[in-house]
Protein backbone atom coordinates (compact mmCIF):
# COMPACT_ATOMS: atom_id res chain seq x y z
CA UNK A 1 0.00 0.00 0.00
CA UNK A 2 1.39 3.39 -0.99
CA UNK A 3 2.11 5.95 1.75
CA UNK A 4 -0.39 8.78 2.07
CA UNK A 5 -0.01 12.57 2.12
CA UNK A 6 -2.17 15.05 3.98
CA UNK A 7 -1.91 18.69 5.07
CA UNK A 8 -3.12 20.28 8.28
CA UNK A 9 -3.53 23.99 7.58
CA UNK A 10 -3.20 25.15 11.21
CA UNK A 11 -1.81 23.69 14.44
CA UNK A 12 -5.26 24.28 15.95
CA UNK A 13 -6.59 21.59 13.60
CA UNK A 14 -3.89 19.05 14.45
CA UNK A 15 -6.04 17.01 16.89
CA UNK A 16 -8.39 16.25 13.97
CA UNK A 17 -5.53 14.82 11.91
CA UNK A 18 -3.24 13.17 14.45
CA UNK A 19 -3.04 9.41 14.20
CA UNK A 20 0.49 8.85 15.49
CA UNK A 21 1.56 6.85 12.44
CA UNK A 22 2.38 9.49 9.83
CA UNK A 23 5.64 11.41 9.87
CA UNK A 24 4.83 14.99 10.81
CA UNK A 25 6.54 17.82 8.92
CA UNK A 26 6.15 21.17 10.67
CA UNK A 27 6.36 24.11 8.25
CA UNK A 28 6.89 27.79 9.08
CA UNK A 29 8.43 29.29 5.96
CA UNK A 30 8.47 32.88 7.35
CA UNK A 31 10.61 32.12 9.36
CA UNK A 32 11.06 29.53 12.10
CA UNK A 33 11.66 26.38 10.09
CA UNK A 34 13.82 28.30 7.61
CA UNK A 35 15.89 29.58 10.54
CA UNK A 36 16.14 26.13 12.13
CA UNK A 37 17.49 24.51 8.96
CA UNK A 38 19.84 27.45 8.39
CA UNK A 39 21.22 27.38 11.92
CA UNK A 40 21.88 23.64 11.77
CA UNK A 41 23.41 23.88 8.29
CA UNK A 42 25.76 26.64 9.44
CA UNK A 43 27.10 24.79 12.45
CA UNK A 44 24.64 24.97 15.34
CA UNK A 45 24.91 21.71 17.25
CA UNK A 46 21.17 21.44 18.01
CA UNK A 47 18.03 23.56 18.13
CA UNK A 48 15.74 23.19 21.13
CA UNK A 49 12.29 24.58 20.22
CA UNK A 50 10.12 25.76 23.11
CA UNK A 51 6.68 27.33 23.13
CA UNK A 52 6.40 29.85 25.95
CA UNK A 53 9.05 32.36 26.98
CA UNK A 54 8.74 31.18 30.59
CA UNK A 55 10.32 27.87 29.62
CA UNK A 56 13.69 29.47 28.91
CA UNK A 57 14.52 29.29 32.61
CA UNK A 58 14.56 25.50 32.25
CA UNK A 59 17.48 25.83 29.83
CA UNK A 60 19.78 28.52 31.24
CA UNK A 61 22.34 30.17 29.02
CA UNK A 62 25.97 29.10 29.29
CA UNK A 63 29.02 28.94 27.05
CA UNK A 64 27.45 26.28 24.84
CA UNK A 65 23.85 27.47 24.84
CA UNK A 66 22.28 30.53 23.18
CA UNK A 67 18.77 31.96 23.51
CA UNK A 68 16.65 33.15 20.57
CA UNK A 69 13.09 34.45 20.76
CA UNK A 70 10.71 36.20 18.35
CA UNK A 71 7.24 37.59 18.78
CA UNK A 72 5.30 39.43 16.11
CA UNK A 73 8.23 39.26 13.70
CA UNK A 74 10.70 40.99 16.03
CA UNK A 75 13.46 39.82 18.35
CA UNK A 76 12.31 39.80 21.98
CA UNK A 77 14.24 42.25 24.15
CA UNK A 78 17.03 40.63 26.13
CA UNK A 79 17.59 37.70 23.76
CA UNK A 80 20.65 37.01 21.64
CA UNK A 81 18.67 36.46 18.43
CA UNK A 82 15.19 36.43 16.94
CA UNK A 83 14.34 33.97 14.18
CA UNK A 84 15.98 35.62 11.18
CA UNK A 85 17.89 33.02 9.14
CA UNK A 86 20.16 35.76 7.82
CA UNK A 87 21.11 36.63 11.40
CA UNK A 88 21.90 32.94 11.95
CA UNK A 89 24.33 33.11 9.05
CA UNK A 90 25.84 36.45 10.11
CA UNK A 91 26.47 35.11 13.62
CA UNK A 92 27.42 31.58 12.58
CA UNK A 93 30.94 31.84 14.03
CA UNK A 94 29.40 32.70 17.42
CA UNK A 95 26.73 29.97 17.15
CA UNK A 96 28.87 27.15 15.80
CA UNK A 97 28.89 24.09 18.01
CA UNK A 98 26.29 25.48 20.42
CA UNK A 99 22.72 24.60 21.30
CA UNK A 100 20.16 27.19 20.20
CA UNK A 101 17.06 27.45 22.40
CA UNK A 102 14.36 28.97 20.20
CA UNK A 103 10.83 30.27 20.77
CA UNK A 104 8.76 31.90 18.02
CA UNK A 105 5.26 33.22 17.48
CA UNK A 106 4.08 30.27 15.39
CA UNK A 107 6.67 27.67 14.40
CA UNK A 108 7.70 26.44 17.82
CA UNK A 109 4.04 26.39 18.89
CA UNK A 110 3.32 24.01 16.00
CA UNK A 111 6.23 21.79 17.04
CA UNK A 112 4.89 21.79 20.58
CA UNK A 113 1.46 20.69 19.35
CA UNK A 114 2.91 17.65 17.56
CA UNK A 115 5.97 16.83 19.68
CA UNK A 116 4.48 13.58 20.99
CA UNK A 117 4.15 12.19 17.48
CA UNK A 118 6.38 9.19 16.80
CA UNK A 119 8.23 11.03 14.03
CA UNK A 120 8.65 14.78 13.49
CA UNK A 121 10.85 16.85 11.20
CA UNK A 122 10.76 20.47 10.03
CA UNK A 123 10.66 21.75 6.48
CA UNK A 124 10.88 24.93 4.43
CA UNK A 125 11.93 25.95 0.94
CA UNK A 126 15.53 26.27 2.11
CA UNK A 127 15.66 22.47 2.62
CA UNK A 128 12.75 21.23 0.48
CA UNK A 129 14.71 18.69 -1.60
CA UNK A 130 16.41 17.20 1.45
CA UNK A 131 13.03 16.88 3.18
CA UNK A 132 11.37 15.24 0.18
CA UNK A 133 14.30 12.84 -0.30
CA UNK A 134 14.13 11.91 3.39
CA UNK A 135 10.39 11.23 3.19
CA UNK A 136 10.76 9.18 0.02
CA UNK A 137 13.45 7.05 1.66
CA UNK A 138 11.29 6.54 4.75
CA UNK A 139 8.32 5.55 2.56
CA UNK A 140 5.80 6.29 5.33
CA UNK A 141 2.66 8.39 5.31
CA UNK A 142 3.22 12.13 5.80
CA UNK A 143 1.26 14.87 7.53
CA UNK A 144 2.39 18.43 6.88
CA UNK A 145 1.43 20.95 9.57
CA UNK A 146 1.35 24.60 8.54
CA UNK A 147 2.37 26.83 11.44
CA UNK A 148 0.17 29.60 10.06
CA UNK A 149 -0.23 32.81 12.03
CA UNK A 150 -1.65 32.62 15.56
CA UNK A 151 -3.87 29.70 14.64
CA UNK A 152 -4.97 31.16 11.31
CA UNK A 153 -4.17 29.80 7.86
CA UNK A 154 -1.41 31.55 5.93
CA UNK A 155 -0.35 31.47 2.31
CA UNK A 156 3.39 30.79 2.34
CA UNK A 157 3.17 27.60 4.43
CA UNK A 158 0.33 26.36 2.23
CA UNK A 159 2.48 27.00 -0.87
CA UNK A 160 5.37 24.99 0.50
CA UNK A 161 3.14 22.09 1.50
CA UNK A 162 1.59 22.08 -1.96
CA UNK A 163 5.00 22.02 -3.64
CA UNK A 164 6.32 19.26 -1.38
CA UNK A 165 3.14 17.21 -1.79
CA UNK A 166 3.35 17.41 -5.59
CA UNK A 167 6.88 16.03 -5.43
CA UNK A 168 5.83 13.19 -3.14
CA UNK A 169 2.95 12.22 -5.42
CA UNK A 170 5.46 12.02 -8.27
CA UNK A 171 7.35 9.45 -6.16
CA UNK A 172 4.32 7.20 -5.72
CA UNK A 173 2.69 8.66 -2.62
CA UNK A 174 -1.09 8.95 -2.67
CA UNK A 175 -3.63 11.39 -1.32
CA UNK A 176 -4.96 10.55 2.10
CA UNK A 177 -8.69 10.36 2.73
CA UNK A 178 -10.33 13.77 3.11
CA UNK A 179 -7.30 15.44 1.54
CA UNK A 180 -8.98 18.52 0.08
CA UNK A 181 -6.32 20.65 1.78
CA UNK A 182 -3.67 18.88 -0.30
CA UNK A 183 -5.57 19.54 -3.50
CA UNK A 184 -5.98 23.22 -2.62
CA UNK A 185 -2.33 23.65 -1.68
CA UNK A 186 -1.09 21.92 -4.82
CA UNK A 187 -3.28 24.14 -6.97
CA UNK A 188 -2.00 27.39 -5.47
CA UNK A 189 1.58 26.08 -5.58
CA UNK A 190 1.22 25.43 -9.30
CA UNK A 191 -0.16 28.94 -9.87
CA UNK A 192 2.60 30.55 -7.80
CA UNK A 193 5.50 28.51 -9.13
CA UNK A 194 6.60 31.02 -11.78
CA UNK A 195 7.05 33.82 -9.22
CA UNK A 196 6.40 33.05 -5.57
CA UNK A 197 7.52 36.49 -4.44
CA UNK A 198 4.91 38.17 -6.63
CA UNK A 199 2.22 35.67 -5.68
CA UNK A 200 2.81 36.42 -2.00
CA UNK A 201 2.96 40.18 -2.57
CA UNK A 202 -0.25 40.89 -0.63
CA UNK A 203 0.01 38.02 1.84
CA UNK A 204 -0.26 39.01 5.48
CA UNK A 205 3.09 37.77 6.75
CA UNK A 206 5.09 39.03 3.80
CA UNK A 207 3.47 42.43 4.35
CA UNK A 208 4.28 42.22 8.05
CA UNK A 209 7.94 41.44 7.37
CA UNK A 210 8.15 44.15 4.71
CA UNK A 211 6.89 46.70 7.22
CA UNK A 212 9.64 45.53 9.58
CA UNK A 213 12.19 46.01 6.75
CA UNK A 214 12.86 42.27 6.58
CA UNK A 215 12.37 41.75 2.83
CA UNK A 216 15.81 40.13 2.55
CA UNK A 217 14.59 37.42 4.89
CA UNK A 218 11.60 36.85 2.62
CA UNK A 219 13.82 36.39 -0.43
CA UNK A 220 16.06 34.00 1.49
CA UNK A 221 13.13 31.96 2.82
CA UNK A 222 11.72 31.45 -0.68
CA UNK A 223 15.04 30.22 -2.09
CA UNK A 224 15.21 26.47 -2.50
CA UNK A 225 17.88 24.16 -1.11
CA UNK A 226 20.29 26.65 0.43
CA UNK A 227 20.25 24.86 3.80
CA UNK A 228 20.01 21.20 2.77
CA UNK A 229 19.65 19.47 6.12
CA UNK A 230 16.70 17.65 7.69
CA UNK A 231 16.06 18.67 11.32
CA UNK A 232 14.73 15.65 13.22
CA UNK A 233 12.99 16.00 16.57
CA UNK A 234 14.52 13.74 19.20
CA UNK A 235 12.96 12.43 22.41
CA UNK A 236 15.05 14.83 24.48
CA UNK A 237 13.31 17.78 22.82
CA UNK A 238 16.10 18.83 20.46
CA UNK A 239 16.16 19.10 16.69
CA UNK A 240 19.28 17.50 15.26
CA UNK A 241 20.49 17.64 11.64
CA UNK A 242 20.60 14.73 9.20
Amino acid sequence: MAPKVNICLSPDLYPRYADGDAIVVVVDVFRATSAIATALYHGVNAVRPIAGLEKFELFPKHEQRVWAAERGGQCVDGFDLGNSPLDMIAKSSFLKGKELVLSTTNGTQAIEAARKNSGLITGAYVNISAVVDFLVQRNESVLFICAGWKGRVNLEDSLFCGDASRRLLQHGFELDLDADAVLMCMQIAEIAEANRMEYLRQSSHRTRLKNLELEEDVVYCLTEDIAPVVPIFEKDGRLLPV
